[in-house]
């Protein structure tokens, strides 16, 4: 379901504006906090939970390009949002109204990527007022990837459909489907086409994974991100665009540029927090690389699996460009799965990989 963007000056219940970056909101993932008090976010999936006492609730936005939000009113956040936002321009929207005051929560999840689009919270509004929303959990899987990870075309309806911000949904993605099997929050660092030597094609040579992976958005090369979470585990999704178009970076690059992005991870988390490197179906040498940075980096807790040829098969469970849909990204979230309660300590649920 679409939900129709209002323009400023919409007439809603909302009497009190309280800037985005007040201390009574939470927000999951990378942001960048300006100094009049917005709120910048740009990284795939990065969430933002709002509770408030009263009837309503709206939200004021600038966006340059374009975005699309997930919603959801008084849930956890699932498979299916309540409402999807497409968020262009400069303006407000109305996010819920009730016809009595409540104690109500807003999720509000960016679903397309930083190359679609960054958007600046830039306050909330209602009729009542702001109430300590949920912390982060105690469970945080980090996530560093690439197309895979953003959710890619996983709504398309089939393989050989382009690619269109509408059918991209990282929630969707295997990244969302574990986060939701073990009940944690997720903060995606990824980026469609990128690599760790190579991106897609070639393309951009200077951006890779490893370069972006230091960055509070994945749009500006400034400011550096500073730690503010400490995740339970990270998991490496990576190596796809690195083997596109039928080339393959040096093993001996491809180690060395690898390395440079575990260095990172532990500089900002220590050696206790595991590293689970995961290697795609997308070549078949692709395995014995991974493999090969988690046996000769020496970076110490990393570990290594692979998605095979029959992960996943390349028919039925395909979207746009030869993408994962959700039903393939259930099977890769299902074989990752293990590997993450293992290296976490986490018991393994008895429940549907969804």
């Amino acid at each position: 379901m679409l939900m129709a963007v209002l323009l400023v000056g919409v007439q809603a219940l909302a009497q009190n504006r309280f800037a985005a970056d007040s201390e009574e909101i939470t927000y999951i993932g990378r942001v960048l906090r300006t100094e009049d008090g917005a709120v910048k976010a740009d990284w795939s999936g990065t969430t933002a939970v709002v509770s408030f006492q009263g009837k309503g609730l709206t939200l004021h936005f600038d966006e340059a390009r374009l975005d699309y939000l997930n919603v959801w009113i008084d849930k956890e956040p699932g498979v299916e949002a309540d409402a999807v936002l497409k968020l262009e321009g400069r303006g407000a929207v109305e996010l819920c109204t009730f016809k009595k005051k409540g104690t109500h929560t807003v999720y509000l999840q960016k679903r397309t990527e930083g190359e679609t689009g960054c958007i600046t919270f830039l306050c909330f509004e209602t009729d009542g007022t702001l109430l300590q929303a949920r912390p982060w959990k105690e469970r945080v899987i980090e996530v560093i990837g690439d197309s895979y990870t953003c959710g890619y075309g996983v709504e398309a309806p089939g393989r050989d459909c382009p690619a269109i911000p509408e059918e991209e949904n990282c929630n969707k993605s295997y990244s969302g489907i574990l986060g939701r099997f073990f009940e944690a929050d997720v903060v995606r660092v990824s980026h469609s086409g990128r690599g760790i030597v190579r991106n897609y094609n070639d393309g951009d040579p200077a951006q890779t994974m490893p370069v972006r992976y230091l960055r509070t958005l994945d749009q500006e090369a400034e400011p550096r991100w500073e730690p503010s979470y400490r995740p339970n585990i990270v998991v490496i999704y990576l190596g796809t665009n690195d083997f596109s178009v039928g080339k393959q970076p040096s093993m001996g690059a491809w180690l060395k540029a690898y390395k440079t992005l575990l260095e990172a991870i532990r500089a900002n988390y220590g050696p206790e927090v595991p590293i689970l490197c995961v290697a795609s179906n997308a070549d078949t040498l692709l395995a014995d690389y991974v493999k090969a940075v988690a046996t000769q980096s020496g970076v110490p807790n990393v570990h290594w699996t692979a998605i095979y040829t029959k992960g996943h098969n390349d028919t039925t469970e395909l979207g746009a460009a030869w993408h994962p849909n959700y039903q393939g990204m259930r099977k890769v979230a299902s074989l990752m799965a293990p590997y993450v309660a293992t290296l976490t300590g986490w018991e393994l649920p008895l429940k549907p990989v969804e």
